[in-house]
Formats: structure tokens, sequence, C-alpha cells
């Protein structure tokens, strides 16, 4: 069962546009005020908008986000994987789910 449904985007700059990936969370039905977005660097997870997610997920929820890249850029950081109290955790691929 799924309790709350989020969303997160990132874009590595202020000059990057986010648009395409806060809609692609949008028709997956994830509420606006679920949805968190950052401007800034993959190369870690020292983001605020991630961190504020990060504390509110819980055990059953449900996080989209548009591809791996968004969440890190380094292949060595998605470890982190495991940590997260998810039952549910899907990529969007092409607007179409891929976990």
């Amino acid at each position: 069962m799924v309790l709350k449904t989020y969303g997160y985007a990132r874009v590595s700059s202020t000059e990057q546009n986010e648009e395409r990936q806060v809609a692609a969370l949008s028709i997956k039905s994830v509420p606006s005020p679920n949805i968190f977005m950052d401007k800034q660097s993959g190369k870690d997870f020292e983001r605020p908008q991630y961190k504020r997610l990060v504390k509110k997920l819980r055990p059953g929820d449900l996080l989209y986000i548009k591809s791996i890249d968004r969440l890190c850029r380094k292949v060595k950081t998605r470890g982190f994987l495991r940590n997260i109290p998810l039952s549910s955790f899907s990529f969007l691929c092409n607007e179409e789910i891929c976990s």
C-alpha cells in the first residue's frame, strides 16, 4: 500500500529549466507540494530540497524521479538507494515507469 507519493527533480544550474521533469512528475499525479527540486550539482547529496525530501519519506511511500542522473551523477554514490525507506521506487523513462 502506497502512503504518499513524492517526486524529485534536479538541474545542475539556475540557467537550466526543470519544467520537463516537473511535467513528467505531474503526469504521474505527484501533488505539487510533494515535488522537491534542487538547482545544484549532482556530485553529492548536500542539496537542501533533497535533504527535506529524505526526512519526509516513510516506508510505503512512492518516489518518482525522471532518471537516475537527476538524483546523483556518479555511479558510486548511488548506493544510498539501499537506505531509502521505500516499498516503491520508480524512475520515469520516456514518461513510462522503469523500476
